[in-house]
């Protein structure tokens, strides 16, 4: 692996002023809230595997991340600063068939 010895910055520190749910975020947020199953959640730290399946070849595989996991967060009552690790991948499905896969496991210190 390449060290680079810079401190990463965050999305709250990208943008200045307060940034704003959409419309749209609203919406996905709402459907997931409702859609997510009922789990019992793993004891913390966590590791988050997640899968993406876009219709555009053009999609980002780290976009979805953040407002996913925080709604995650939100559904499951846990603060995602306790996820230590993730596994992102994207996969290629027809319009109508996008989707998200995910799973949230206990990692042992």
């Amino acid at each position: 692996m390449i060290k680079i010895e810079i401190k990463p910055l965050s999305v709250n520190d990208a943008w200045k002023g307060k940034r704003f749910k959409t419309p749209e975020y609203a919406i996905y947020e709402n459907a997931l809230l409702f859609m997510l199953p009922k789990l019992k959640m793993p004891e913390p730290p966590f590791l988050i595997t997640l899968e993406f399946g876009f219709s555009s070849e053009a999609s980002d595989w780290d976009n979805p991340v953040k407002p996913f996991q925080d709604i995650l967060s939100k559904k499951y009552g846990f603060n995602d600063k306790h996820i230590k690790k993730g596994i992102v991948s994207k996969e290629k499905v027809e319009k109508g068939k996008e989707y998200v896969k995910f799973k949230i496991e206990s990692i042992t210190t």
